[in-house]
């Protein structure tokens, strides 16, 4: 299965090579054109009807994860992080290093070793290191270097009604359904952009919105999901099986409303379930997109994720065909001359 390939590839911020040969091998045979440019963003080109506006479609290649710092006398490893991770997640964790995929499991001082108040507080990234099994420092450089990157081991796991577990569906879930909008044609230009290095900052889809200077661009995430015990209702930001979720505004951008209201015309008119995100908590590649050039229109459209940013995410199968769906019957929706110059 596609989505399960995605997200068990390794794909940290600014090591997306893996993911992006992946999507490649699954994309060559229904576009017009492939370029990687400087940064590594994989852009794809399905050209449309002269007169209709050239769309920009963004997914993030990249994940959030790891990186080596150092290596001790004994072997043990000390790491930064890389993107947004909430220290709390990481103890315990399998994880592979390097482009051999060495595998380790992420450690801390036993509790019974602890003091008092190191047990009532949350260990920070710093107090801990990665285990591979090594006695020595000597050892362990035969394994691993420093730099190298480090990704959490998740299996893709299919569960309850229809939800999966798997690590990286921010932003796996939107390259996904980006390779299955590129199997059809439409009478727009599409310019399908895997982007890189999103999670440390939107640093990959600025240049290719500057370059391709698309009339719109519409950002397909993976969004995050709080419909948890404990958490009050406005502060869900979206609940998982309700359908695909439209932002209005986040951290980073705000969207465009006449695409927002054509794309929640589409929905209603193709009975696709939709919502829209409740909160304005961070951000997505319209930040940098938007500002490109003289400023490019943008909407978003996501799948909703509990415990993103984690090697445990969660979805809805039906969110995402959902999403997919919603995508397509935009995209066919669109007319002669509409969205050119804004």
């Amino acid at each position: 299965m596609l989505l399960k390939k995605l997200t068990e590839a390794s794909g940290v911020s600014g090591n997306e090579k893996e993911v992006r040969e992946m999507i490649i091998e699954e994309i060559k045979d229904y576009v017009d054109e492939i370029k990687i440019d400087s940064l590594g963003n994989l852009i794809a080109i399905k050209k449309g009807s002269a007169g209709y506006p050239k769309i920009m479609l963004a997914a993030h290649m990249d994940e959030t994860g790891l990186m080596v710092k150092s290596i001790d006398e004994n072997g043990f490893i000390k790491f930064y992080t890389v993107g947004g991770i909430d220290d709390r997640i990481l103890i315990s964790k399998v994880v592979s290093i390097g482009k051999d995929k060495v595998r380790g499991v992420i450690g801390a001082k036993a509790i019974h070793l602890q003091e008092p108040d190191e047990r009532n507080k949350t260990l920070k990234h710093k107090q801990l290191y990665i285990d591979i099994g090594a006695k020595s420092k000597a050892e362990a450089e035969k394994l691993v270097s420093l730099g190298d990157y480090v990704t959490f081991f998740s299996d893709y796991v299919e569960f309850g009604d229809q939800l999966v577990k798997a690590k990286a569906l921010d932003d796996r879930i939107g390259c996904a359904i980006l390779i299955e909008i590129l199997k059809y044609r439409y009478s727009s230009t599409i310019a399908a952009v895997f982007t890189v290095q999103e999670e440390i900052g939107l640093r990959g889809a600025g240049p290719a919105a500057y370059s391709l200077n698309p009339d719109i661009a519409v950002i397909v995430e993976g969004t995050t999901c709080h419909d948890v015990t404990d958490i009050d209702e406005p502060n869900f930001a979206t609940r998982l099986g309700a359908g695909p979720a439209l932002s209005i505004m986040d951290n980073a951008s705000y969207y465009n409303k006449n695409i927002l209201n054509r794309i929640i015309e589409t929905a209603k008119k193709e009975n696709i379930p939709y919502q829209l995100r409740q909160t304005t908590m961070g951000g997505t590649d319209a930040g940098s997109i938007h500002l490109a050039r003289e400023g490019i229109l943008c909407a978003g459209i996501a799948v909703p994720c509990r415990y993103i940013h984690s090697p445990i995410s969660v979805m809805s199968k039906k969110d995402f065909e959902g999403c997919s769906n919603l995508v397509k019957a935009f995209l066919e929706s669109i007319r002669e001359e509409e969205f050119i110059n804004g």
